[in-house]
């Protein structure tokens, strides 16, 4: 088993659609027990057994941090993804059992900050669900910003402009609508932290405005899980295990080491906490590297990869594992 988060058996306790592309789950504990504490932009990982494999993808939990009942998180699915989410739409049942992680957070609430600007596209908007609670709870000072394709696909939208009124304030893409991100962010009392989760292109939107307006970098807090990418098949060396496994197109590296029965750490799976960062001891080919977490040079040294999403392509890959 690989070592990641520690493991809570669940009972699928609901599954509701919310819009025509998005579902919600809510997991309570099989023992009945409360579930492990958690703060708002907390994830868990949901291991779904899909025929002769076993996927484990990071969802943010978007329910109330203080609800110790159960977690819930919310789906989009992805019709040409790599089968999670339409494992998740298709086959999760109420009374299903399944396993997720304990929670972690790589997407925590600065709470030195004066105010929190949270900035959300799509489904990314599923980790700020959690934070406003927190931040209603605790009278913090917030203001949300929402960016979706159709006001048929803004999920949530109704309940959070019901509830948080004059904060909340939604885009609509069908209707040329969109946020006037330079004057948003220049019009900011000192002391406020920035929150984006959504598309690529939204979060490299949000950072580079924010640093040509001179923001100071630990005042801009993002979050994007990446779906590792499908690639030509390859050939891995794992030197501590003495083992050679082979890689599938439609397969992650850390999928094909866990399958292969070692031990491999992660936290987030997507590229973004480090945790699986594995050393290469020998290679003659071509990196392919897609995670958040490597510098540049780290990547051009050929020295490290990161497994949860980055591939390679040649003919041979020496790791330690």
């Amino acid at each position: 088993m690989s070592a990641g988060a520690a493991k809570i058996p669940v009972t699928v306790a609901e599954v509701t659609p919310v819009n025509e592309l998005v579902t919600r789950f809510r997991f309570v504990r099989r023992d009945g027990g409360p579930m492990p504490t958690f703060s708002g932009g907390a994830h868990t990982v949901v291991e779904m057994n899909d025929q002769d494999r076993v996927r484990r993808n990071p969802y943010s939990i978007m329910s109330d941090p203080a609800d110790p009942l159960g977690y819930s998180i919310s789906i989009r699915r992805d019709d040409s993804g790599r089968g999670g989410s339409l494992f998740m739409h298709r086959q999760v049942r109420p009374g299903m059992e399944m396993v997720i992680s304990n929670p972690v957070n790589l997407f925590a609430l600065d709470l030195r900050a004066r105010k929190h600007l949270l900035l959300a596209g799509g489904i990314g908007i599923t980790p700020f669900l959690a934070q406003i609670k927190q931040l209603s709870a605790m009278n913090g000072n917030f203001e949300l910003h929402y960016s979706v394709r159709t006001p048929s696909l803004a999920s949530y939208a109704d309940e959070l402009v019901a509830n948080y009124r004059s904060r909340v304030h939604i885009y609509h893409d069908d209707r040329g609508e969109m946020i006037d991100l330079p004057g948003l962010l220049d019009g900011q009392p000192l002391g406020t932290h920035v929150y984006v989760c959504g598309p690529k292109g939204m979060i490299a939107w949000v950072r580079k405005t924010a640093a040509a307006l001179g923001w100071p970098r630990e005042s801009i807090h993002h979050e994007e899980f990446l779906a590792p990418a499908s690639g030509k098949p390859f050939e891995v060396m794992l030197a501590r295990s003495n083992k050679v496994i082979q890689v599938g197109e439609h397969q992650s590296l850390l999928e094909a080491i866990e399958a292969a029965g070692v031990e491999a750490p992660y936290l987030c799976r997507g590229g973004a906490c480090g945790q699986c960062e594995t050393d290469v001891l020998e290679y003659d080919g071509t990196f392919l590297h897609k995670d958040h977490w490597l510098t540049p040079a780290q990547c051009a040294s050929g020295d490290k990869i990161m497994p949860c999403v980055s591939r390679f392509e040649g003919k041979t890959l020496v790791l330690d594992r």
